[in-house]
């Protein structure tokens, strides 16, 4: 079901952008897993490094536009 939705999401068309998480922290080698280095040891949330991994996921430029950005 998470592939079904995460499908959706990347192909949809529903959304202004994704920054889509799931090839951020996946092992490429093993799809359907965490990369080794972004596990936090339960292989389902990442430790540290995958959370930094997340945020630097995130063009910044995504936060300049819209009603996101910030009021001088």
């Amino acid at each position: 079901m998470r592939q079904k939705v995460n499908d959706w999401i990347r192909s949809s068309g529903e959304f202004d952008g994704v920054v889509d998480l799931d090839r951020v922290l996946r092992d490429p080698a093993h799809p359907t897993q965490l990369l080794p280095a972004y596990d936090s040891g339960d292989h389902l949330h990442p430790n540290n490094l995958g959370s930094a991994a997340e945020g630097n996921a995130f063009p910044l430029e995504m936060f300049a536009t819209g009603s996101l950005r910030a009021n001088p």
